[in-house]
């Protein structure tokens, strides 16, 4: 399920610190767009870039050990490749594009996921009746709520799909819903040091391990009917 998901729902499943490892404190608007279309057992999502490597993780999932054509890329600062089987890279101010045309198995998919959790995996495949389509390329906004940056739209990735339980945990208010649009906006309130990283000097490690404090307003707008709900969060 998707981390907006699993932190409004109070799941502990997903592994929400890799969200927020770029948020300093602060107000941050705009951020894990949805919008979402039901038409009779079909779900048509489309959101901002934040979901990609939940939504990849979810599409491998149910792909399981069968193979499927996997597109896209792979988008890292680390150097992946004896690691990684790929078709050809790009580089940018550092930033390295793994770009990927090959049969993979969803668990093999689900491996590289949890060997390289910082990644970003803009990939593109399908598994049965649930295709996933992901702009193979970064995400624009480096830095959240920086000046004069473009606005997030729910245009990334688009999973289109019949599982029910996947396509209704992104309106989880309403899972019979036909039309809705949703943003959230988060709140830091507060950046937790554990304990175990009172001594450490270095503070790229103090950042990255860092926990974020703070409240997520989820705004949504379901069948023409508006509404508000907020959950406080510490990821």
């Amino acid at each position: 399920m998707n981390f907006i998901y699993d932190i409004f729902k109070k799941t502990g499943v997903g592994d929400s610190h890799l969200q927020f490892q770029k948020f300093s404190r602060g107000e941050f608007k705009d951020r894990a767009m949805i919008v979402a279309k039901r038409t009779g057992s079909k779900y048509t999502i489309k959101t901002s870039a934040e979901f990609a490597n939940g939504l990849v993780r979810d599409v491998a999932k149910i792909l399981g050990k069968e193979r499927a054509m996997v597109t896209g890329a792979i988008v890292s600062t680390s150097d992946l490749k004896s690691e990684i089987s790929y078709k050809e890279i790009k580089q940018f101010q550092g930033v390295k594009r793994y770009l990927i045309e090959q049969e993979m198995s969803g668990e093999e998919i689900l491996s590289l996921l949890d060997k390289f959790p910082k990644a970003f995996f803009a990939l593109s495949l399908q598994a049965g009746t649930t295709s996933l389509k992901i702009k193979p390329k970064a995400p624009k906004s480096g830095k959240p709520g920086s000046k004069g940056e473009e606005k997030v739209k729910a245009d990334f990735c688009t999973l289109v799909t019949e599982d029910k339980s996947l396509g209704s945990s992104f309106i989880f208010e309403a899972p019979d819903f036909k039309r809705a649009e949703v943003n959230h906006t988060f709140f830091i309130d507060e950046i937790v040091i554990p304990a175990s990283l009172k001594a450490e000097k270095d503070y790229s490690v103090i950042r990255e391990k860092a926990l974020r404090k703070g409240r997520i307003l989820r705004t949504a707008v379901i069948d023409e009917r508006p509404g508000k709900e907020e959950t406080s969060f510490e990821a």
